[in-house]
């Protein structure tokens, strides 16, 4: 096994010690415990090769006990930097923009953010890269607007790496435990990343929910498109949508598709992203996807198939609900937490639906997170 001299002390990565086959077999062996009286569960998918597969990499900035600038993670269950040179799943070329990033700050005299007295100015740094384009993202996240020499900054770091598509300053000036501020200024390029799935392309930006392992996630969501059944007839409702992912790429085996999603920002992507592939026939709704179902029903709509993509903390009792009075034969869920899924599995088999097959994908080798897609289907009685 490779060595990780931060193995234990970030707490990202539980399974490092141990080879990836034994991995695969605790994850399965985990998942049949929690799922495996609800149906059918297929063997976990797992990666040809699973390292430095994250195509999103954060750093948060400080400084050690000599005065020194580093860059990492803080400590599993504290507030203290963890110096990162490189990480055995990040984005190689990620690891090494940072590190050029750092080097570069002591000759532009930008001062590194001090969260016990609260000065300094740069506090965070993002990176996003487009595994299928090669397009990277770098998002310098600072604590006030005001960036002194920034055009010049850009292009020292862009003469290093001219493979930078975009930069962009994200101002956070807020006390808080959140990376990312409301506002930002695109110091460079358009201010977003382009990438390819499952056929068709996704504008990226700072703030945008994206799957962090683009290989596997081609065979999450593949697979969520196989289990709905789709003939080009059915009426489609997406879910969680976020920016339009899963409605975008099942869209041209389905009669029509409905996106719903809370969150303004990710509405906005997804319609970007539908005129983007030309697809004409799936409309997007920003609002509580639960309400909106319920609503749907009330008004005698129906809909043949939902997906949905629910955060960790899983789906609602009340959105359960919702599916039930939307009453589709089909409902695909893709989880990314098995606790919270067998949870729902409960709720969905109290309201008329049974599973009938389940695909663990091992979306974060090393880790102790797996991901899954689950058929579930309306009984007929």
């Amino acid at each position: 096994m490779k060595e990780c001299p931060n193995f234990k002390k970030c707490g990202g990565c539980q399974y490092l010690g141990m080879p990836y086959e034994k991995q695969l077999k605790e994850k399965q062996k985990m998942l049949t415990g929690l799922l495996g009286t609800f149906g059918k569960l297929h063997p976990i998918i797992g990666m040809q090769d699973p390292f430095h597969y994250r195509n999103k990499v954060h750093a948060v900035l400080g400084r050690d006990r000599k005065g020194r600038i580093i860059s990492g993670v803080y400590r599993e269950g504290s507030h203290e930097i963890l110096s990162v040179e490189t990480c055995l799943i990040e984005d190689k070329t990620a690891d090494a923009i940072i590190k050029t990033i750092r080097e570069l700050l002591p000759s532009f005299k930008i001062k590194v953010f001090d969260e016990d007295t609260g000065y300094g100015f740069l506090r965070h740094i993002l990176i996003r890269t487009a595994r299928a384009t090669g397009e990277i993202m770098v998002v310098l996240v600072t604590a006030s607007p005001v960036f002194p020499s920034k055009n010049n900054f850009v292009k020292a770091l862009r003469n290093i790496h001219p493979q930078i598509t975009t930069v962009v300053q994200n101002v956070n000036g807020r006390n808080t435990s959140m990376v990312l501020g409301e506002k930002e200024h695109v110091l460079y390029g358009p201010g977003f990343i382009v990438d390819r799935l499952c056929g068709c392309r996704f504008r990226i930006s700072a703030k945008s929910f994206y799957q962090v392992n683009p290989i596997q996630t081609e065979v999450l969501y593949q697979k969520a498109i196989e289990a709905a059944g789709l003939t080009g007839k059915q009426t489609v409702v997406d879910a969680y949508c976020g920016i339009g992912t899963i409605g975008i790429a099942a869209a041209s085996r389905a009669r029509e598709v409905i996106g719903v999603e809370l969150n303004r920002d990710a509405v906005r992507d997804a319609i970007t992203n539908a005129r983007m592939n030309t697809v004409r026939n799936i409309r997007f709704y920003c609002n509580d996807a639960g309400k909106f179902m319920t609503q749907m029903a009330s008004q005698g709509a129906k809909a043949d198939v939902v997906f949905l993509d629910p955060p960790r903390s899983g789906s609602t009792e009340e959105f359960i609900e919702a599916v039930a009075l939307l009453g589709p034969q089909r409902v695909v869920y893709v989880s990314c937490s098995p606790e919270t899924l067998a949870r729902d599995l409960k709720g969905f088999g109290k309201r008329g639906y049974c599973v009938r097959e389940m695909w663990p994908v091992d979306m974060f080798p090393m880790a102790g997170h797996t991901e899954c897609v689950v058929w579930i289907q309306k009984k007929h009685i």
